[in-house]
């Protein structure tokens, strides 16, 4: 018996002798750092990898250090990923914490609150690993992965990473500046892989690369495999749908020893991706220099990627396409908006307020051609036209036409700005840019000598009679026009050409008289709203029976009524975007001003959210895209448009809804135009109480800011489904803005949508975190609303808003 119990005590022993060493053998695999671990730029700067190959720490980068993971086991240090990349990069007095409590924390400066690298949300960690395939790993106390960097790429993918469906890489600004540049390449839902510029939606107009997958399920991820091959795989079988990389078409590529390479696929920041090797050991190529080799690019045009040149500029290639730099120039009569940068685009190099205003008087107009270019089709009126000179007149004389574009008898007019121009080796298709040049002074003629002789005193008595007759026929002949226009065969004439024109989707503004618009509105019968300055009417254009808005202005004080009608035709007679409600026309006859805006078949943003009864409960995942709908048309008015404005007056009453409840920012008549150089501007108070930014009420200068601080109003209103202040509420929950904060900062979120069904609550706490950096009472610490947008659609990471020094 006691030899029994002997024996087994030794095959015990040795079992665990065995799985100890095994568990030792493992651990060698991997690098693991431990609870309270720390890094510093001046003294250790990285976790490294076990063989070396990769670290996870700081990095140089600008004049400070940015935390990532890098390539240290090459000469050449590649940045393959860096944690919150838009922040600034912080001094050598940073700190990077595996804190006791689990998490993995950066500390700016000694003494100052940090933010997590990792989402903060997560259960501790009890350790973390810098893998040699350049994945970055928290694991839990059973060993489980909570978060690995793999699953948050920025704009490279190494070898056995994936790109899931839904996820996108962001390129870098440049190779020595990671933070997010203006190219992404996403894996969409329906299979498809594509490349857009940032800030667009996932639409073919604004794609310049794709796998032509699309329809191919929600399955489908972007593979980079250990050989350095791109396919697309459907992840609930294991099969491969699709190679990406065809690599065949490079030279020795399939008999170079793959185990001696490192790979990397990577989104340039000139926007094409491409797969890049670098020799691992000294029998393989370029180790000698230290550099990367082009394995596959995803194109070998440089001019491809859509934006390339920016707004109003164009890409043209210098003779081989893959080598050589590219060259963006500016439309004619425009200059770049930043020299340094060309991808900032161009503007007009003359500043011009209203192109349809008193002010037009001062310039003269000429079409230039640029033929052989291609650009983004925004066409606002198509026309069929034989000869490519009526199309360059009736640009002409449309002040909203800012270009034209004549091919194969069409001419498709546009307003500013061209976007994705490009230069092609040969095409029909010509690009005609109107351009404006300042009347110079005209030079009075000289005083005539004084005249003895009588043939001259004949010869002038002569030209005196020749020009008063010439007078006198150009009078007769202005009033002849005049009545004829006011006869029936004009009168005839106009109606025919207005039915024509409003049968047509597209065109310019449009005149109407006080009595077409009582017609339409049979005697602005049925009012559908109030504005800002008028009320609103539902009408019906005679000849088509299309249903339209007309918004008829106060009567005000006669100078005040005009200003308001002329702020409104400025600000938004020149911009067409989807999210902006479209002006069709105006009337200006006498006292009256009225304008003529598309119908909004399901009134305001105001009336879904707060009156449910009539529109039914607005779902959670409407609400969000709502949200990211009014961010894009902000965005516009901001960055995009040729003349910069302020709304000034952003609220869920001036968001329409169209009948596919598609949000529209309407009432442009407190915005604020910026001139091309201005930045701020003074003003009195404009806008509603309880929207307001504080710097209004501070008289201090006023940014695009102003409309943030709007929009994170609005955001937490869609968010919660009540307005800003209620009275039917709890005390504590009175004021919103409050309310969100307390239960962001104690962990309630849901107490928010309490009645919500079906909430993402990762999208839940991303949206407030956005609403109340939104809100922040100093203008500089709101982000601009295209990071707001970048970071409600999740492409941007979102940290924790500041807390405030008092709180009630």
């Amino acid at each position: 018996m006691a030899f029994f119990l002997k024996l087994l005590f030794t095959i015990a022993f040795v079992l665990i002798k065995i799985n100890t060493s095994e568990a030792q053998e493992i651990r060698q695999d991997q690098s693991n750092v431990s609870l309270g671990s720390s890094l510093t730029p001046d003294k250790n700067l990285s976790w490294l990898s076990n063989s070396g190959l990769y670290a996870f720490g700081f990095y140089k980068q600008g004049n400070g250090y940015s935390v990532g993971i890098f390539l240290a086991g090459i000469a050449q240090k590649t940045v393959v990923w860096t944690a919150d990349r838009d922040s600034a990069p912080v001094t050598s007095n940073a700190t990077l914490l595996f804190t006791s409590e689990g998490r993995l924390v950066l500390r700016p400066t000694q003494g100052k609150d940090y933010y997590d690298i990792a989402d903060s949300s997560l259960p501790p960690a009890s350790s973390a690993s810098m893998l040699d395939s350049g994945n970055f790993v928290l694991y839990n106390s059973d060993g489980g992965i909570i978060w690995q960097s793999f699953e948050h790429p920025t704009d490279t993918l190494l070898p056995t990473q994936h790109l899931a469906a839904g996820n996108e890489l962001v390129s870098s600004v440049s190779d020595s500046d990671h933070s997010s540049g203006i190219f992404r390449l996403k894996m969409q839902k329906d299979g498809n892989l594509c490349q857009y510029p940032v800030g667009t939606p996932d639409e073919a107009p604004h794609s310049y690369f794709t796998s032509w997958t699309d329809g191919k399920g929600k399955n489908v991820s972007l593979v980079f495999d250990s050989n350095g091959y791109l396919y697309l795989m459907n992840t609930s079988n294991g099969l491969n749908m699709k190679n990406i990389s065809d690599t065949s078409t490079y030279e020795g590529y399939y008999t170079r020893n793959k185990t001696s390479l490192i790979f990397l696929m990577r989104i340039d920041s000139d926007g094409i991706f491409r797969v890049y090797s670098h020799g691992n050991s000294s029998d393989d190529h370029d180790e000698s220099t230290g550099s990367w080799s082009v394995e596959w690019s995803s194109s070998k045009n440089k001019c491809d990627p859509k934006g390339v040149c920016g707004l109003n500029g164009f890409c043209v290639s210098n003779g081989d396409q893959e080598q050589l730099p590219i060259t963006c120039r500016c439309l004619p009569g425009f200059d770049f908006v930043n020299k340094t940068d060309k991808s900032s685009g161009c503007k007009r190099n003359i500043s011009i307020a209203d192109i349809c205003g008193n002010e037009r008087m001062n310039f003269t107009f000429t079409m230039e051609e640029l033929p052989n270019t291609g650009w983004y089709d925004n066409t606002y009126s198509d026309l069929s036209l034989q000869q490519k000179e009526a199309c360059t007149q009736d640009c002409l004389s449309d002040c909203n036409c800012e270009a034209a574009f004549y091919k194969d008898g069409k001419c498709r007019k546009q307003k500013l700005p061209l976007r994705y121009g490009v230069g092609l080796q040969s095409d029909s298709n010509i690009a005609l840019v109107k351009v404006y040049t300042p009347k110079s002074t005209i030079d009075q003629e000289p005083a005539l000598p004084k005249e003895t002789d009588e043939r001259s005193v004949f010869r002038r008595n002569f030209l005196i009679i020749g020009v008063v007759l010439v007078v006198f026929g150009f009078m007769m002949m202005v009033i002849s026009i005049v009545l004829f226009r006011k006869s029936k065969v004009w009168t005839y004439r106009k109606m025919d050409f207005y039915k024509e024109a409003e049968l047509g989707d597209e065109v310019a503004l449009r005149p109407y008289t006080y009595e077409e618009l009582e017609k339409m509105t049979e005697g602005f019968k049925e009012e559908i709203g109030r504005g800002s300055f008028g009320t609103v009417y539902k009408g019906r254009i005679l000849y088509s029976g299309k249903v339209v808005a007309v918004k008829r202005l106060g009567r005000l004080l006669p100078e005040q009524g005009d200003r308001e009608f002329q702020n409104e035709m400025k600000a938004i007679g020149r911009i067409h975007h989807r999210n902006l409600v479209r002006l069709l026309g105006f009337c200006r006859e006498g006292p009256n001003r009225l304008l003529v805006y598309e119908y909004m078949a399901n009134g305001s943003l105001a009336d879904m959210l707060f009156t449910p009864g009539k529109h039914g409960v607005i779902r959670w995942d409407e609400r969000v895209k709502i949200s990211c709908e009014i961010a894009r048309g902000i965005v516009y008015l901001h960055e995009e448009c040729e003349t910069q404005m302020i709304h000034c007056d952003i609220k869920p009453q001036n968001i329409l809804m169209d009948e596919k409840i598609c949000a529209k920012i309407s009432d442009f008549g407190l915005a604020k135009l910026l001139r091309p150089d201005q930045t701020q501007t003074f003003t009195g108070i404009r806008g509603t109480r309880g929207y307001v930014a504080p710097e209004w009420h501070k008289k201090f200068p006023v940014t695009v800011k102003a409309d943030v601080y709007s929009f994170g109003i609005v955001l937490l209103e869609i968010i919660c489904r009540r307005r800003n202040v209620a009275m039917d509420v709890p005390e504590e929950e009175a004021i919103l803005e409050e309310w969100a904060r307390y239960c962001f900062e104690n962990g309630e979120l849901r107490k928010l949508v309490v009645d919500d069904e079906n909430v993402d609550e990762s999208q839940l706490e991303r949206m407030v975190k956005v609403a109340l950096w939104c809100l922040e009472e100093e203008p500089s610490l709101r982000p601009s609303m295209k990071n707001v947008l970048l970071m409600l659609e999740g492409i941007l990471d979102v940290s924790s808003p500041l807390s405030p020094n008092s709180f009630t």
